[in-house]
């Protein structure tokens, strides 16, 4: 028998290619019509493992999500790695979310459907257990436990949504003295996009660890 010429549909082939599609083009690139294409197949044939866009679009998300690094706490990341046990609580969010921003930057265009939640993600929800875990196991109250999660979450999707620098042009004429006497350098802003970018994200990062931190000694304090 022949071999096909095209390589047999999987749930994985389709998530990567639409996945590329979304990195290359954005979110509205994304059709049964302009993917089946992409795959040279037709469109019906999407349908035998995807019932519906939202499904795939969930697929396509939660792919994403699998390449955030769990192994600090304690928990099978992207790479299936386990670690034995996981790092001080402040350790263990600061390299996480430096591997969960990185996972976003890479595909930026996905981020506004990220943000709204877990959902029924498998990934994600293993994300939102591995980080709730490990606060409780760490000795935050559940409660609070929840709303750091949250916190970090609003923080890292925030910070990969866009770039501040490049929001600045590059046109020095922009910027009279007149009206923004303290722009006088913004024009250079865009230029310096990835120093500006992470050097922020890694500000706010140790910002928000050094303020629980304080909050956490102070659980201690209580009787």
């Amino acid at each position: 028998m022949a071999r096909p010429r095209t390589p047999l549909l999987s749930r994985e082939r389709i998530v990567a290619a639409a996945l590329r599609l979304i990195d290359d083009e954005g979110l509205d690139a994304l059709s049964t019509r302009r993917l089946a294409s992409e795959l040279s197949v037709s469109g019906p044939s999407l349908y035998n493992h995807f019932a519906t866009k939202d499904e795939l679009l969930d697929a396509v998300v939660d792919s994403v999500i699998g390449e955030v690094d769990l192994s600090m706490f304690g928990t099978a990341g992207a790479a299936g790695v386990v670690a034995a046990g996981g790092g001080s609580w402040p350790e263990a969010l600061r390299d996480w979310a430096r591997s969960y921003r990185a996972a976003l930057a890479a595909h930026p265009n996905i981020v506004p459907v990220l943000a709204q939640g877990p959902g029924r993600r498998p990934n994600a929800l293993r994300l939102a257990d591995a980080v709730f875990g490990h606060l409780v196991e760490s000795g935050w109250p559940r409660g609070q436990a929840t709303r750091i999660g949250a916190l970090m979450r609003y923080f890292v999707t925030g910070s990969a949504l866009a770039s501040f620098a490049a929001g600045f042009p590059a046109d020095a004429e922009v910027y009279d003295a007149a009206d923004y006497p303290h722009l006088g350098e913004a024009h250079r802003l865009a230029g310096h996009r990835g120093t500006v970018d992470e050097g922020a994200f890694e500000t706010g990062l140790e910002a928000l660890l050094d303020g629980l931190a304080l909050r956490y000694a102070r659980l201690a304090e209580r009787p």
